[in-house]
């Protein structure tokens, strides 16, 4: 089995080996009454012979006959520990040694206390626990560490539960949740498919399902996703792309691979994905890789890795894919994010700003706590626990916010049931939750999508989508539409200005713009793209091309546009082409003949800036002749008010 499933368990810290109190391991009783020490020796002797129950039994009735004896409790709480039922072992201890006054030999009780006391939550004891312990135990003890730092959970703990977050992870509904093990969910940026992994029985491998959003607004019952994705090795800890076109994941023990387990990527061209193929070894290493996340537009890496080189046993790495289409070294992300402790199951939302992911080397609750940071400027912030009573006692295992960072999901673990039926026990599944504000990404996304077509044939084309960062002129997103169906999907974040090419071989390029400054246009968009021929005649509006009112200097944030005209112009430096100026109505036509001439202008003259030939150029001005909408309204106007490219 990957060790893909662990992290949702409790890791515990707890030995379930069968280790007896000091005198009762060395065959003595430390009771001075008679009756007490014939039945205290009797559960020794049981419990030598290994019959742990009938031990357990004897000191039940040592226990009712003198309660006072804090000694047998202590045993059985050991025998309960052995036998893997903590919280009967916890009572039996925490019973024990408030009997018995504070001695320095008593370390081991002392800290197996603790230990049991912090797994279900009772921070007062496991605070005093391991006071006692860190009092007794001698310098340089190997618990001595783990010691002192889960003192400080335990005061995080007791604080963070006077100040709870308003989150409640609920169970999802059938057809969700109808394996043994249902875990790492992730979602597509419209929410319209579900990806998680399964082992439907014990027995049964990992595999990666998909439930797909019904018209209704509930889940589709789970499929297996493809079978060229599952096989009979083990497949899971998967993510999948905003466009729901790139899919990662974890497998261990293929052939030819690089390490136990290794990440591999497959591509969904209409409804079929391809081959898995190893990411390779700038990106696997000889140890163990798992639990990926994508960035929304597929080309972003993030993972957990047990290779050499880290701050922890696990820790976080990230890798980018480049235009060539390989994939970056993967680097450690470092501090803050990792620590000496497990850093795992990382997930990127859709806006790119803000990681979540689970650690034990930071304060928390005492396991593997959710934490968010955000990217500012390249560098990550500190990081931020989500807060009690998501974070539990228990050990959380990966989170996911929906791109609107209203919704999201995890899964959660539970003890498996005694006596129910293992076809009817659900130890592990997939829950959902209201993001309370605290836990929200830093920045909220939404989309756009539709298909691209030859605008001749109307056939569907495989074209490249790009979204720039008007303010930043950064590449934010690039994707590529189904060369089968046209189908594409670009995620935007709020508060932002893009603008958005599609563009393919032989073909003018499509110029898009996206306001989303104002909060109350921040909503989904369906938009297909026409996208004509490179021929005579066929021309392009520039959405990107930005001036003052009345003015014909070309704004900063006009450079994108720009430079992706320089772009088409060096690809295809047979074509000539004439740029036009167009207004709207307002104001006299004289004026505004003027004011559209020197605004083509002024685009000629940064082509030939740029080295383009002046004879591949002309320039005109329409004035307000040639309007694309009646001029009755501001959306319209602006329509009106535009630069055209018309190859010649």
């Amino acid at each position: 089995m990957l060790r893909l499933l662990w992290v949702l368990v409790v890791l515990g810290g707890l030995s379930n080996g069968f280790a007896l109190p000091e005198a009762a391991a060395q065959g003595r009783s430390p009771l001075s009454n008679t009756k007490a020490r014939h039945l205290y020796e009797k559960a020794q002797e049981q419990a030598r012979n290994r019959d742990f129950v009938k031990a357990i039994e004897t000191l039940t009735v040592l226990n009712e006959k003198f309660p006072s004896m804090g000694e047998p409790y202590l045993m059985k709480g050991s025998l309960l520990k052995t036998m893997g039922e903590n919280r009967r072992a916890y009572e039996a201890y925490k019973e024990g040694l408030s009997k018995i006054p504070y001695d320095a030999t008593r370390t081991l009780d002392y800290y197996l206390l603790a230990e049991l006391s912090i797994t279900l939550g009772d921070y007062q004891t496991a605070a005093m626990g391991y006071q006692n312990y860190l009092k007794a135990a001698p310098k340089g003890q190997r618990n001595t560490i783990r010691a002192q730092r889960q003192l400080i959970n335990c005061e995080f703990a007791v604080k963070a539960m006077t100040k709870p977050v308003s989150v409640v992870p609920e169970r999802l509904g059938s057809p969700l949740n109808t394996f043994r093990y249902q875990y790492f969910p992730a979602l597509t940026a419209d929410s319209r498919f579900l990806l998680f992994t399964a082992r439907p029985n014990v027995q049964s491998d990992e595999d990666l399902f998909l439930s797909q959003l019904n018209k209704d607004g509930s889940m589709g019952a789970p499929v297996p996703i493809s079978n060229a994705i599952n096989t009979p090795y083990n497949e899971g800890a998967g993510t999948i792309s905003g466009d729901g076109k790139t899919l990662v994941f974890a497998s261990c023990d293929r052939p030819n691979a690089v390490g136990n387990c290794d990440l591999y990527i497959s591509r969904r061209t209409g409804n079929a994905w391809s081959k898995p193929q190893n990411l390779g070894y700038s990106v696997n290493s000889p140890e163990w890789d798992s639990q990926p996340t994508l960035s929304a537009d597929g080309r972003t890496l993030y993972f957990t890795s047990t290779r050499r080189g880290g701050k922890g046993q696990e820790d976080l790495y990230v890798t980018t894919m480049q235009p060539n289409g390989i994939w970056t070294a993967a680097r450690n992300l470092g501090e803050p994010v990792n620590t000496p402790g497990k850093d795992m199951a990382p997930f990127i939302h859709a806006s790119g700003t803000t990681l979540y992911y689970v650690t034990d080397g930071l304060p928390g609750m005492g396991g593997l706590d959710v934490y968010r940071c955000e990217l500012n400027t390249g560098k990550w912030a500190a990081p931020v626990n989500m807060g009690y009573p998501f974070n539990t006692f228990e050990n959380e295992a990966s989170v996911f916010i929906t791109s609107d960072n209203r919704r999201g999901f995890c899964s959660r673990s539970r003890a498996e049931k005694a006596g129910v039926a293992p076809e009817r026990d659900r130890p592990v599944e997939l829950f959902g939750f209201e993001v309370a504000p605290e836990m929200r990404a830093r920045e909220s996304s939404t989309f756009t999508q539709g298909r691209v077509f030859d605008a001749v044939t109307k056939k569907p084309i495989q074209a490249d989508v790009q979204l720039y960062d008007l303010q930043t002129d950064e590449l934010v997103q690039y994707v590529t539409s189904d060369p089968v169906n046209g189908d594409y999907t670009v995620v935007l974040n709020e508060g932002r200005q893009y603008a958005m090419y599609a563009a393919a071989d032989k073909y003018l390029m499509k110029s898009l713009s996206f306001d989303y400054s104002d909060k109350r246009r921040f909503n989904p968009l369906t938009l297909d793209l026409y996208l004509s021929p490179v021929k005579t005649g066929n021309n392009i509006v520039l959405n990107n091309l930005f001036f003052d009112t009345k003015e014909y200097e070309l704004k900063r944030n006009s450079r994108t546009e720009l430079n992706r005209l320089v772009q088409f112009m060096q690809q295809y430096k047979a074509i000539k082409v004439e740029i036009s100026g167009h207004t709207d109505d307002v104001g006299a036509d004289a004026d505004n003949m003027t004011l559209s001439q020197n605004r083509a202008r002024s685009v000629y003259d940064y082509l030939v800036q740029k080295g383009i030939a002046a004879s591949r150029l002309h320039f005109k001005g329409y004035g307000e002749t040639r309007p694309l909408a009646p001029n009755d309204s501001e959306d319209a106007r602006q329509q009106n008010r535009r630069i055209e490219i018309k190859i010649l």
